[in-house]
């Protein structure tokens, strides 16, 4: 159908679905079970979310619009009273013609297009000139007139066709229109589930390789036969998986709580390296309860770890910081290692993962509204900067 043709009723149809405000951003950060929970509940505040309801009332006001217009042009014309009933019982003729017609229509509109619009034409003159047969035969039996019926026919015909056809448009606009709008909802779950399917992905990555580490310095414990130390990074290790485990692997946390999980691998961490891991936080108060998705600051230090910590014998400070910046969120991890000579950049991870992983959560979660941004500090030091939107709740910014 032409597009010029289907923007009114577009237009029309939307102002009695859902307004565009109210429409629930799909937040691929969100589960989405959830997100389409709340889509649903959105949906079901719309004039069309009961089609058949919608349908009847559309019906009915329709051909009730369509009597009054037709008994006030013919009073206005200098009609009398009597001429309301050929009127009424053509609008109830008409009535009941187009519930025949939605049945046909309904089964017409799955066909190819040629199948469709051919067979609606073939309908829609059969409807029409049953329609105007009617209306002739009840306009000449009630007014007793001694016109031609031919003529009556024919005049009722263009009259009664356009009508018929008017309601055909309407009808096949507004059936295409909502499968749009349903093909589209139905495109944004499959997308959300798409990108959740990628977070969970990217974020299990994490743990193997966390545990790789942590079970290899357990091993050289109980090797060296240092059972202390060896069972109190057991201990601390059950409660670090314990709480980041109890979070969805596509979930956020509220910056307080991944500080917590940061902290509680530091101190696996300090088992390791005693003095020489220095860490330091500094998160102003106001953003405390941002929200974050989960674990995205514990690659960044555990690769200021390998390349500052590791190679220094006296070690190295790692300093963790969050501030607002206006609607942005600005995380910054910065060590006192070696940082990089010129053209020099970090490898990745020993199983693969890193800052690269960190860069395509982002990506997934927040596209062209984050940033990521890596920088070696003059003098010797590495900085990791990201940048997200300041939100106080799982979608919706503060």
């Amino acid at each position: 159908m032409n597009a010029r043709l289907l923007a009114p009723v577009q237009s029309l149809v939307r102002r009695f679905m859902v307004p565009p405000t109210a429409r629930p951003r799909i937040d691929p950060l969100f589960d989405p079970a959830r997100a389409s929970e709340l889509r649903d509940d959105v949906v079901k505040s719309g004039f069309f979310h009961n089609k058949i309801r919608a349908f009847w009332m559309m019906q009915t006001a329709g051909w009730l619009g369509a009597l009054a217009m037709r008994g006030l042009s013919g009073f206005a014309n200098g009609q009398p009273l009597s001429y309301i009933v050929p009127i009424v019982i053509s609008t109830i003729t008409g009535y009941s013609l187009t519930l025949v017609m939605s049945v046909l229509y309904r089964s017409l509109i799955d066909r190819a297009p040629l199948v469709t619009w051919s067979l609606t034409a073939g309908v829609l003159m059969v409807a029409s000139a049953l329609y105007s047969f009617i209306d002739g035969w009840v306009f000449q039996s009630l007014r007793g007139t001694d016109s031609d019926f031919a003529s009556l026919f024919i005049g009722a015909f263009f009259l009664d066709a356009t009508l018929l056809a008017a309601w055909s448009a309407l009808y096949y606009a507004i059936n295409y229109f909502l499968r749009i709008e349903e093909q589209a909802d139905q495109l944004l779950t499959l997308e959300a589930q798409a990108t959740s399917a990628q977070l969970a992905m990217l974020r299990y990555q994490l743990n193997p390789h966390f545990l790789f580490n942590t079970l290899n310095s357990i091993s050289t414990l109980v090797l060296l036969k240092q059972t202390e130390p060896a069972n109190a990074m057991l201990s601390r290790l059950s409660a670090f998986l314990r709480y980041t485990l109890a979070n969805e692997s596509t979930g956020q946390v509220t910056l307080a709580q991944e500080v917590e999980t940061l902290k509680l691998y530091l101190d696996i961490e300090k088992m390791r390296f005693e003095e020489r891991l220095r860490p330091h936080f500094d998160v102003d108060a106001g953003v405390a309860e941002a929200r974050v998705p989960s674990l995205i600051l514990q690659p960044l230090v555990e690769n200021a770890i390998k390349y500052a910590v590791t190679p220094k014998e006296d070690g190295a400070d790692i300093l963790v910081t969050a501030t607002r910046k206006g609607k942005k969120l600005v995380l910054e991890v910065t060590d006192t290692g070696p940082g990089l000579h010129i053209g020099q950049t970090r490898p990745k991870l020993s199983t693969g993962v890193g800052l690269a992983n960190i860069r395509d959560r982002l990506a997934q979660a927040y596209g062209a509204q984050q940033s990521f941004e890596t920088r070696s500090i003059p003098g010797g030091g590495f900085s990791v900067t990201l940048e997200l939107p300041f939100t106080r709740n799982a979608n919706q910014e503060a």
